[in-house]
């Protein structure tokens, strides 16, 4: 899994920062990409990426401010021409379907393959054979959205000496007992997976949070997430003006991260106010509370450990 940082700013776009889009690259196998928000511009963004838009098949909408959908129409145009024909479904707040229904149908849009649209709510409201996505409501004036990506435990890797102290022979037949929790043999004997494998491998956990104010409570959705991305729109000497916003400062970020025992904190929504090296300074505020800190550019990447 790989996270793309197509666009770190907050509320409009500036010369170092585009506004607010991330693009989530799972498994290779899988052959997908989960995209969260699609500001304006975002298309152009992916344009400097390696990420192909016929490979995006969900789309995560944090909230329905302008910084964070109106480049939605226009990626979801554009894939048709990028030889997109597979499904895409589209989950966001209340409002999301009337916005991009409206915004094909006055434009004469016609796409090439099948369009979903789902409203979420509280809870799971995704599950297939790998991953699991829960959905928290945030603070931010109108409804927002955090989003925790859950990848299930996969099988621990086959011990092969032990299977051939039990007489079996390397072959086919591996690749059925690591698929299934047991297997009869042709000698009638019945084997357990459980038997001849080590402990699972746990999966992956990315939280990505909408814009929100400071809510200490979120430390139980976070928890033991490998990344959480946050907002970090304020200073800490402006967390009154956060507040009054409904944003998050660096600091409120950082001890989220902590009280949430994540293992890793990226910083993104960035007010324009900070430019050139004073995010340094925004990164050391965050850092002086959970030292695992990273601020993201427009085109950080970065594997999720």
């Amino acid at each position: 899994m790989e996270l793309y940082f197509l666009g770190t700013g907050a509320g409009l776009p500036s010369k170092e920062r585009n506004v607010s889009s991330i693009a989530l690259q799972l498994l290779q196998e899988q052959q997908s990409i989960w995209l969260f928000d699609c500001g304006e511009a975002t298309q152009h963004q992916i344009l400097h990426t390696a990420i192909k838009p016929r490979k995006i098949n969900k789309i995560f909408i944090t909230h329905m401010h302008g910084d964070h959908i109106y480049g939605l129409p226009g990626l979801l145009s554009s894939r048709s021409f990028q030889s997109g024909t597979s499904p895409v479904t589209v989950y966001g707040p209340a409002g999301l379907k009337d916005f991009i229904q409206t915004s094909l149908r006055v434009s004469g849009t016609s796409l090439a393959y099948p369009l979903y649209i789902e409203e979420v709510f509280e809870g799971l409201i995704l599950e297939n054979e790998r991953f699991q996505v829960f959905c928290k409501k945030l603070d931010h004036g109108l409804s927002s959205f955090g989003y925790r990506v859950v990848e299930k435990d996969q099988p621990g890797q086959l011990l092969p000496e032990k299977l051939k102290e039990a007489g079996i022979t390397p072959g086919p037949i591996y690749q059925q007992i690591k698929t299934n929790p047991e297997i009869k043999l042709e000698s009638g004997e019945t084997i357990y997976r459980s038997d001849f494998i080590g402990p699972d491998k746990p999966g992956k956990i990315v939280t990505i949070l909408g814009d929100t104010r400071y809510l200490p409570e979120l430390a139980e959705f976070v928890n033991n997430s490998n990344v959480l991305v946050h907002e970090a729109t304020f200073s800490e000497s402006e967390e009154e003006l956060a507040y009054n916003y409904y944003h998050s400062t660096t600091l409120q970020a950082a001890k989220l991260a902590k009280s949430g025992n994540v293992k890793r904190l990226i910083l993104t929504h960035i007010s324009s106010r900070y430019q050139g090296d004073s995010k340094n300074d925004l990164l050391s505020e965050a850092r002086s509370v959970f030292p695992n800190a990273e601020l993201a550019d427009d085109f950080y990447h970065t594997a999720v450990t």
